[in-house]
């Protein structure tokens, strides 16, 4: 009647991947090159804008995310979150990368890699209190 009970196909629960052609997959690619630099000199010319660097970071991890270079993207918006903590894109992006990082744990067995990814979503947890209440 209602279908509450009713089991989903999971032919209606498709994933929807953005493929990237080869010119995007091409400009993302010397954008990453370009915010690469970009991050470097600002490092050294002003460790102090906190600020610029982890907008900077985050771009570099939201793009590495969309190459599907799934580590880099992690260490990239790690890093951005350092400089300075939001619960922007780049935030829901990192949790979201967890999440994955951690069902593949999952699937292979790896409870070690389960308990580090679900020890890390706790922690993106307690920034989001944070920022929260100091905002």
């Amino acid at each position: 009647m209602f279908g509450f009970f009713k089991k989903k196909n999971k032919t209606e629960k498709s994933v929807e991947k953005n493929e990237l052609s080869a010119e995007e997959k091409e400009a993302l690619e010397k954008e990453q090159q370009e915010l690469m630099v970009k991050a470097a000199e600002a490092e050294q010319a002003n460790p102090a804008e906190k600020s610029e660097l982890a907008s900077l970071y985050e771009t570099l991890g939201l793009n590495h995310a969309k190459l599907e270079q799934i580590d880099s993207a992690i260490e990239s918006l790690e890093k951005s979150l350092d400089y300075k903590l939001t619960i922007g894109d780049g935030y829901k992006k990192l949790m979201s990368l967890y999440n994955g990082k951690r069902a593949e744990a999952a699937r292979n067995g790896d409870d070690a890699g389960i308990e580090k990814y679900m020890g890390k979503m706790d922690e993106m947890r307690q920034i989001a209190k944070k920022v929260t209440i100091s905002g």
